[in-house]
């Protein structure tokens, strides 16, 4: 039985990311597919980590936070390390998303407040005027 492969642009189509992207991945050691002279030929590991970094990068994860937890992946007998670790990850992340959740509510209740003083002065502006 013959194990499925994909070529770099059926996964480019698919994850509907550049063939480019795919090459800077594999550049940063987070694919690593095999050669058939020039033509690269990737595995299910391949597309499972191509999915992984992408979901990564879409939660806000570094390409070191997603590499460490590649690595722990890859060294760990059992999956407990790198759950531990990606818990503490996603903790961090969301920290940051949520102090810069609060910082945009402060910025959007100062933009009300000087949206709302500018109507003010634009109505005092037209009463005034003959």
């Amino acid at each position: 039985m013959q194990s499925v492969t994909y070529s770099i642009s059926q996964l480019a189509q698919e994850f509907d990311v550049t063939t480019r992207t795919i090459r800077f991945y594999e550049d940063q050691g987070l694919l690593e597919p095999q050669r058939d002279g020039q033509r690269r030929i990737y595995t299910r590991r391949d597309r499972v980590r191509l999915m992984l970094i992408l979901r990564g990068k879409r939660i806000g994860l570094s390409l070191l936070e997603i590499r460490e937890l590649f690595d722990l992946y890859d060294a760990a007998s059992n999956d407990e390390p790198q759950l531990r670790e990606f818990i503490r990850i996603l903790s961090r992340k969301e920290q940051q998303l949520q102090e810069q959740l609060d910082d945009i509510r402060v910025v959007m209740g100062e933009i009300s407040q000087i949206r709302s003083q500018c109507e003010k002065a634009l109505g005092k502006q037209a009463a005034s005027t003959p």
